[in-house]
């Protein structure tokens, strides 16, 4: 059935420069079409969404190493369409299929087909964004860059939970801030990111479904982008991001948006998107097999707050050494997912102290 929705690439044209050396990334994976088209074993697949852009990436991510040792990762090729509503068909059958895909496109609007994708196979949705600033208008729902209008403003959406880190104050209006606080979603601005990188990945582990836009990246590490600025995350941060969002059990999908190829200078910012890329896979490699994928081996701690009607339960992963705060029951069978909240040891300390950060009071709100 891929092959109505995606065109094949041939690797030849990547490899040319590096097919003796066997070790490299393109020599490692598979590439569907000329060396297979069943994908029972894959577990991640590469799909790019125009041409020109993700080939760019290709020729960079083909040149590195691959330590995956036992992983199976297929190259799929490009989407024959662009269009939102030609993207969810395939995105969907791979999610289900069990096969983990990290999309590269040229339009952030492209996480609407990777949230709708997903829609069909779970009833509520987290979604985790990373980018300058939040993408919506609600007074001109036809406004071309309000491409999170479709997911966060929908009367029908079935979007539980959403997180958006790496904004830059003076690029937002303050009722944008206010918007994501009324609502208990989590906002992390660059800032605080960069004075506490940590503290992202509890909010990174929490996401079914991950987006990286390139434009929250400064100019000076991504200037193959539409409208760069000076300030932004580095590469080196980016790839933590992506290296937290590989890591998680609970995500299904990576999206990396943004990227311009004729903006890009000496190739710099494919090669920025092909080490996030790298990083993701890093870390998907590197899953501990803990929540949700397994809750055997977490060890159970129990708080009692003095404002709290009953006791708080967190759950520490001997596994990875990642902790969890347990929501209530009474949050229905459609929301078992989410009741394990991702946080920190210094959550549990706080809890400790008769205290909790916001991030996980919000997660409290959200449940009551």
């Amino acid at each position: 059935m891929l092959q109505n929705w995606i065109q094949p690439v041939d690797p030849d044209i990547f490899l040319e420069d590096v097919r003796p050396d066997a070790s490299v990334f393109g020599n490692s994976i598979l590439h569907y079409g000329s060396d297979t088209t069943d994908l029972k074993e894959v577990q991640i697949a590469l799909v790019g969404i125009g041409d020109a852009d993700t080939n760019a990436v290709r020729e960079a991510l083909y040149r590195m190493s691959f330590p995956f040792e036992g992983l199976t990762v297929a190259d799929l090729g490009n989407m024959r369409r662009n269009d939102n509503g030609f993207l969810v068909a395939p995105i969907r059958e791979l999610i289900d299929s069990k096969i983990f895909p990290i999309l590269i496109g040229r339009h952030p609007a492209n996480v609407q087909a990777q949230y709708k994708a997903f829609l069909s196979l779970q009833p509520w949705i987290n979604l985790v964004v990373t980018d300058e600033r939040l993408h919506i208008n609600e007074g001109d729902g036809a406004d071309p860059e309000a491409f999170l209008n479709e997911i966060l403003l929908r009367k029908e959406s079935k979007l539980f939970h959403f997180g958006l880190i790496g904004s830059q104050t003076h690029l937002m209006p303050p009722e944008r801030f206010r918007y994501l606080e009324d609502r208990y979603f989590d906002s992390i601005r660059l800032g605080a990111a960069r004075a506490d990188f940590a503290s992202i990945e509890p909010v990174i582990r929490d996401a079914d479904l991950f987006v990286l836009n390139i434009a929250a990246l400064r100019q000076s590490d991504a200037p193959g982008q539409d409208a760069p600025g000076p300030s932004g995350f580095t590469v080196e941060e980016a790839c933590q991001l992506s290296r937290y969002a590989g890591m998680s059990d609970k995500l299904k999908s990576f999206g990396v948006y943004g990227f311009q190829a004729e903006w890009d200078m000496r190739r710099q910012t494919a090669q920025a998107v092909a080490q996030m890329i790298w990083y993701c896979i890093e870390g998907f490699y590197n899953r501990k097999q803990d929540f949700p994928a397994s809750t055997d081996g977490l060890v159970e701690y129990v708080v009692d707050m003095k404002d709290l009607d009953q006791p708080l339960v967190f759950w520490k992963s001997n596994k990875s050494g990642r902790w969890w705060m347990q929501l209530a029951e009474k949050a229905g069978r459609k929301l078992q997912r989410h009741r394990l909240v991702p946080c920190a040891y210094s959550d549990y300390k706080m809890a400790c102290r008769n205290e909790l950060p916001d991030r996980l009071l919000h997660a409290l709100r959200r449940f009551a």
